[in-house]
């Protein structure tokens, strides 16, 4: 196959930042997706309908010109969350969701939840409006290994969740393991997951082995080669549940490249590349556009997108960095080669 002509897609989950880091970035999800949900853990976050509306036009404002591209915002969910406020967010075209973020569990979560049980009213709140909710799917207790805290929040969280709130839809945000692909397969329809380029195309060795890799850092971490395989086996394998959210979190190289570095690959420059080259390993990419371009507007409830993109069997070579000196990025596979070029 030398080229690939796919619906335009869009990104179900999406850092962009703001300020300077935004408008370093945008262009990059604003050519190759129609839309993107978007994150809502900016300092301070993003918890109010009015704060969402004054972040969407930051956003559009930073899109270049001639680039049709639509921001679905999220609101952060805390203990302060009002009841009034989910009203406020399911009144609202512009909020598509709620964001829980378990407290001090990935970036900029510090104002996340503690006590997962202390917020069902707004769960039910949530479930009453049908507003989905995207989970940060792990536990933050020091005690508990880091490559188990997915698995753990499953048993410990997610699992009464969904029984307690039978028709909330659910996103397991940035599914990594197989207990997690097993519990989505295993729930019912109104739960699903995204997939991140990065855990369908790595597996721990290349985070650690031969030297300490910290652009390949994320949040939940990458795991053994067994829950790599189970997450290629997920999106390529034709389940409505799973779809595509890239994480695309970009972090200053400055950041990243320290003693203590942000979690969170930056994969926006080359997104649809990536997910390619792990379609085309699987010898799946007749499945990439049901899982790019289907699956997950059909959860949202959104008209699939019209237009197309198109990748080319292309080699190129993925640049150091991204922006300026005073805002260089450095993304996912840096000074690598890449088998697929979308024009």
């Amino acid at each position: 196959m030398k080229t690939l002509t796919i619906t335009r897609p869009d990104d179900l989950h999406l850092h962009v930042r703001n300020g300077a880091v935004l408008t370093t970035v945008i262009a990059h999800t604003a050519r190759q997706f129609a839309r993107a949900v978007i994150m809502p853990n900016l300092k301070p976050p993003v918890t109010t309908v009015a704060q969402a509306l004054a972040y969407r036009d930051e956003i559009l404002q930073a899109v270049p010109v001639g680039l049709d591209f639509t921001p679905l915002m999220t609101l952060y969910l805390t203990a302060s969350t009002t009841l009034a406020e989910i009203q406020k967010a399911a009144e609202c075209e512009y909020v598509h969701a709620f964001k829980l973020y378990p407290a001090g569990a990935t970036t900029n979560s510090d104002a996340g939840v503690a006590d997962i049980k202390a917020i069902y009213p707004l769960l039910e709140a949530m479930q009453q409006h049908d507003l989905p909710l995207l989970i940060h799917g792990e536990v933050t207790d020091d005690a508990c290994d880091i490559f188990d805290r997915e698995r753990v929040f499953i048993d410990t969280s997610l699992t009464d969740i969904s029984r307690n709130f039978p028709d909330l839809r659910i996103v397991v945000e940035h599914v990594t393991t197989t207990e997690a692909v097993q519990f989505v397969q295993d729930a019912g329809d109104n739960i699903a997951a995204t997939i991140t380029p990065q855990h369908l195309l790595f597996n721990r060795n290349a985070l650690l082995a031969g030297g300490i890799r910290p652009h390949h850092y994320c949040l939940p971490i990458i795991k053994r080669e067994s829950h790599r395989l189970a997450l290629v086996k997920a999106a390529t394998g034709g389940n409505p549940k799973f779809f595509l959210g890239t994480d695309s979190a970009p972090h200053l190289t400055s950041l990243k490249e320290t003693a203590c570095g942000c979690a969170g690959c930056y994969s926006a420059h080359a997104a649809l590349e990536l997910y390619a080259e792990a379609f085309e390993r699987a010898d799946a990419l007749d499945k990439l556009e049901a899982f790019a371009s289907f699956y997950g507007a059909d959860f949202y409830r959104l008209p699939r997108n019209s237009g197309t993109v198109t990748l080319q069997k292309n080699v190129w070579k993925v640049p150091a960095a991204y922006g300026e000196d005073s805002v260089s990025i450095t993304p996912l596979k840096a000074n690598e080669e890449l088998g697929w070029k979308s024009l």
